[in-house]
């Protein structure tokens, strides 16, 4: 596989998360400069934003969890070379999963449907890591 083939549901998911990061910029700072909110009552981190920026301001902060670990994997991957085309295939899954979720994230947030396409995701990249830990453990290629 070659480099960009593996990097590309990596940078995906890296824009993913910088779209969802400007919409939030766009619900918040619209929000503190009608005076919807004060400054004092979100700086520490308190929920007092409008029930939209909350939502949006949820899904951005979950990209920085389980992808977390897909981000890792990747890396060790390619510097071990053991990003073949299953490893792909699967990052694709993950990714298209992600996407899903943070769609319905941060428009109907259903939290039944949130919920499975956060559960697929995770047992892909789990089933991920086995592979790669088992190849490594064992010194498969």
């Amino acid at each position: 596989m070659t480099l960009p083939m593996i990097l590309a549901p990596l940078f995906v998911l890296v824009l993913m998360t910088f779209v969802i990061g400007f919409l939030l910029a766009g619900l918040r700072g619209p929000a503190l400069q009608r005076g919807d909110v004060r400054p004092e009552q979100v700086s520490l981190r308190q929920p007092n934003w409008p029930g939209r920026a909350l939502q949006v301001g949820y899904s951005f902060e979950n990209q920085f969890e389980l992808p977390m670990l897909f981000y890792v994997l990747t890396i060790l991957a390619i510097i071990s070379k053991h990003a073949d085309f299953l490893f792909v295939v699967m990052a694709w899954i993950f990714v298209l999963t992600r996407l899903t979720h943070a769609f319905v994230h941060c428009t109907s947030n259903n939290l039944r449907a949130r919920g499975l396409f956060f559960g697929i995701g995770a047992l892909v990249l789990a089933i991920m890591w086995l592979i790669f830990i088992i190849r490594i453990m064992l010194g498969l290629p």
